[in-house]
């Protein structure tokens, strides 16, 4: 698929919602027939500029669903990285009367706002893979958002006292009005601020966008020249910035981290041009919310197993991806496979890398 179709069809998918009836009774779990049985769930992203809400964590939570509860409908919508559409939306959803959101927030503070109106009206919210840190929610369920930042954070200090490189660091966090965002920067700090490892420069990237990203980076690159030692990015689309950055000034790109495991990724880890990235099959967490959403569904009151922001959460390990172990993690993917990766132009790298693949 082009770029051109993939932004096409992305563009459609925000724009209208989409639900989901199910339609067999072989699919309706021992459990079904409780106040759960026609229940509505909303399940509300927060942009395009990723392309996973489309592709994996929409079609996988609606197929838990399914499993679950063959006559419950989903009403999925992406605000496209605007706080007030995504209001909107959940608006819009609760009129339709909702028995539960599922909400990814655009801006983790604006959220609050929904979870009040959610509230006034009975319906439950679970916070999805971002926290809703002012008013707390009703479930929060995300991968570790803190031990992401720690371990891609650690990985490269490690990989860096390793090489012995010599010089500083620049941390590119990502959305300010994300706290998943603020959790994943105070991991990176836990683990970079003794590494003795100077912090040269530190920049919140406004929507994640890997634009601004490179621009920042840009700067600091004629700022710092030759003092960069490695660059902390809080996920893979700042870390793809930061590396176009160095790629433009016509530099050495020193090691750079990621997170979310995107094809684009990937091949940049093959190609020598980015050092890690975080592995956080998005499977996990869009069936662990079908299932919350299913208890809450039928009256039920799931218990975390920690409290995260005052809201009972559950929260899942990430896992560090290298060269080093990113034939075995391609082989274990249901997200991103090798032949995603390697295509014809890192196919000698990717078999160089040991990685297996059809051709």
């Amino acid at each position: 698929m082009s770029r051109r179709i993939l932004a096409l069809a992305l563009t459609a998918a925000f724009a209208v919602s989409t639900a989901t009836a199910c339609a067999s009774e072989e699919d309706t779990n021992d459990g079904a027939g409780g106040g759960g049985d026609g229940a509505t769930i909303a399940f509300l992203m927060p942009d395009i500029a990723s392309p996973r809400y489309e592709l994996w964590d929409a079609p996988l939570f609606e197929a838990r669903m399914k499993e679950l509860c063959a006559d419950c409908s989903v009403i999925y919508q992406n605000a496209n990285a605007d706080a007030s559409r995504q209001q909107e939306q959940a608006n819009s959803a609760l009129a339709q009367g909702a028995d539960v959101l599922v909400i990814d927030p655009v801006d983790s503070d604006a959220a609050a706002s929904i979870v009040n109106a959610s509230r006034s009206q009975g319906v439950p919210v679970i916070a999805y893979d971002r926290p809703i840190s002012s008013t707390p929610a009703d479930y929060y369920i995300s991968f570790d958002n803190e031990a992401i930042g720690e371990s891609i954070g650690q990985s490269l200090v490690d990989h860096l006292d390793e090489t012995g490189a010599e010089g500083g660091l620049l941390q590119v966090n990502g959305s300010p009005t994300d706290a998943a965002a603020g959790l994943i920067k105070q991991g990176i700090h836990n683990a970079i601020d003794d590494s003795g490892y100077e912090l040269l420069a530190e920049f919140d990237t406004p929507g994640w966008q890997p634009a601004d990203a490179q621009d920042w980076v840009a700067a600091q690159v004629n700022r710092f020249e030759d003092d960069i030692a490695g660059v902390v990015a809080a996920n893979d689309g700042t870390g793809g910035g930061a590396i176009a950055a160095f790629q433009a000034a016509g530099v050495p790109i020193p090691p750079v981290t990621g997170n979310d495991f995107e094809v684009a990724a990937a091949q940049r880890i093959v190609a020598g041009q980015q050092y890690n990235t975080i592995s956080k099959p998005i499977k996990i967490v869009a069936e662990a919310a079908a299932e919350v959403a299913w208890q809450f569904a039928q009256g039920e009151t799931p218990e975390g197993e920690i409290e995260l922001f005052d809201t009972p959460a559950q929260l899942f390990e990430p896992t560090v991806v290298t060269l080093e172990n990113l034939p075995e993690v391609l082989a274990e993917s249901d997200q991103v496979s090798a032949a995603d990766v390697c295509t014809a132009e890192y196919a000698d790298a990717c078999a160089e890398a040991g990685i297996e693949w059809e051709q």
